[in-house]
């Protein structure tokens, strides 16, 4: 990171960077347990989860009132303020990755109450939460470094979780369809397969604010050769 004429400028950004790594941390290992509460369909560990849920509220407030103060005292320009503006979109990010996290812990419980759970194909779902925790892990890597390579790879990775979901999709379509005593239960981890492949949506998005970070250059909703020139 720059050197400011504050010093202490330079203590608020590593500050609250560290900040989101915390909440990074924290969503990580709730969508970790997450997946471990249904491949193991753990009522305990569902309710961890949840209960999670409201340390991630807080630290996104938080992390919301630093900002909003170093903004108001240092009046940021170009990249800082990029930065900062980054951060703040990173920061929902997470929070929403924990909402999925939370959501699937939720979904678990429902159907551990309809009963007969290990009859659902939730196994079939490993590769696919296995590739949104990856991809997770590497955007909380790629934004400590500032690192746009890690970033671009996220990118281009992200279509592996959509072709999971796409293929788990058609395989729970046809279990609903030989045993309709299922259906119900069999929405449900269709809600958390969708939960997983958007945790992969906000890795994704991560990513891009790296790449505005450090080229200053809005990626969203774009082509992924443009991204690419726009890195080199």
């Amino acid at each position: 990171m720059e050197k400011h004429i504050s010093s202490q400028f330079d203590a608020d950004l590593t500050g609250v960077s560290s900040r989101v790594l915390e909440l990074g941390g924290l969503v990580e290992s709730q969508t970790r347990h997450a997946v471990y509460a249904l491949a193991q369909f753990s009522a305990e560990v569902a309710a961890q989860v949840i209960e999670t849920e409201r340390q991630v509220n807080t630290l996104e407030v938080e992390i919301d009132a630093e900002l909003a103060s170093i903004i108001a005292r240092r009046q940021p320009t170009a990249r800082d303020l990029r930065l900062l503006m980054a951060i703040s979109k990173i920061t929902g990010n997470l929070e929403r990755v924990g909402d999925e996290a939370d959501r699937i812990a939720r979904m678990v419980k429902q159907i551990l109450e309809q009963g007969n759970p290990r009859n659902l194909p939730s196994t079939e779902l490993r590769v696919a939460s296995d590739l949104a925790s990856t991809l997770l892990r590497k955007s909380l890597d790629a934004f400590a470094r500032l690192d746009v390579n890690t970033a671009l790879e996220i990118l281009k990775e992200d279509d592996l979780i959509d072709a999971e979901f796409n293929g788990f999709m058609r395989k729970l379509v046809t279990y609903m369809m030989e045993d309709p005593r299922t259906i119900s239960a069999s929405l449900d981890l269709l809600f958390v397969a969708k939960a997983i492949e958007r945790i992969g949506d906000h890795a994704k998005n991560i990513a891009e604010f790296v790449i505005y970070v450090v080229k200053g250059a809005d990626v969203r909703h774009t082509a992924l050769a443009d991204i690419e020139s726009a890195v080199k």
